[in-house]
């Protein structure tokens, strides 16, 4: 008879999180960066009760601060108070601090990037492709604030860029048609890329249910596993 065994890996995961100062923003009960500590917890909590070991990056303009994969209770607790911390950079920039983390990470696991991606996207394929040189499964959380997404506003109103402080006057209705126009081509382009790349792509509002993001994350981590997942001969028999 055959002996059979599965042999399932666990994942290093490294949550990279945008703490530029776009991510402050908020129309409702939560921001965007209140928002994404919020998944990255939920997400840490739900990778350590597999055994998983996960790790931490914010960033800016540049990394903040940097934990490594670790699975220790204690290391759970550090790493939840470093997902309280607000937002404190100016600019949204992924080459910088996208390179720096490629070349520190010498083993292959999982990334998940939670953004708002308010950068440029000529150079968004280069800067994500940085990450995808060393083998890694990423996973890309693309979080943006309700306002963003509909622009629904009324009155004309003085607007300001929370990056770089410029105040600009705006009548949404005549610049609503623009705004989401510019807005899809952006979207879309950022889907194109991460396709281009295989990495795996959800857009969400910063009121979406946290459990619909947990949901596509299990989804994916299931395919994980099934990628790791081995039957063998003993022996040194061929893997299927």
């Amino acid at each position: 008879f055959i002996k059979k065994f599965e042999d399932e890996t666990n994942l290093r995961c490294h949550l990279l999180i945008d703490h530029s100062r776009s991510m402050g923003y908020g129309s409702g009960g939560y921001t965007k960066s209140q928002y994404a500590g919020t998944l990255a917890a939920t997400l840490a909590y739900f990778l350590f009760t597999q055994g998983d070991a996960v790790g931490l990056a914010t960033f800016d303009d540049q990394i903040r601060e940097y934990m490594p994969p670790r699975n220790r209770p204690s290391y759970l607790r550090r790493l939840m108070l470093a997902l309280e911390a607000q937002p404190r950079g100016k600019a949204t920039d992924l080459g910088a601090p996208l390179q720096r983390i490629a070349q520190m990470l010498t083993k292959r696991g999982m990334i998940v990037l939670i953004s708002d991606l308010l950068t440029s996207i000529e150079r968004l394929e280069r800067d994500l492709g940085y990450l995808r040189v060393g083998g890694h499964d990423i996973v890309l959380f693309h979080i943006l604030d309700p306002a963003e997404l509909n622009f629904e506003f009324e009155a004309p109103a003085l607007f300001e860029d929370v990056e770089s402080g410029r105040d600009m006057y705006v009548d949404p209705s005549a610049a609503q048609k623009g705004y989401r126009q510019l807005l899809g081509t952006h979207l879309d382009s950022a889907k194109s890329i991460c396709r281009r790349l295989g990495i795996d792509y959800h857009l969400f509002a910063a009121d979406r249910p946290f459990d619909a993001a947990l949901l596509e994350f299990l989804q994916h981590r299931m395919q994980i596993r099934k990628q790791v997942r081995r039957v063998r001969k003993p022996g040194g028999g061929r893997a299927i």
